[in-house]
């Protein structure tokens, strides 16, 4: 099994300033916020390729789905 835990780990600070000052929350709350949503569960799982993506590209689909939450 092939693992991406440093990709992730220098993507996810990123996505989360975007989070932070898109929102304009703290990334503290950001951080909490990313990991509840189905993008981070998405991002974690090795089979889907997510972690090969950029921060912005990833931010986009976490804005998708709070987007979709809000309907």
């Amino acid at each position: 099994m092939c693992e991406h835990h440093l990709i992730r780990a220098t993507i996810i600070p990123e996505i989360v300033r975007l989070i932070a000052k898109r929102f304009k929350i703290s990334e503290d709350e950001a951080l909490a916020d990313f990991y509840k949503s189905a993008t981070a569960q998405n991002l974690a799982d090795e089979e889907n390729g997510l972690y090969g993506q950029s921060a912005l590209f990833i931010f986009g689909q976490y804005l998708e789905e709070m987007e979709m939450k809000e309907q």
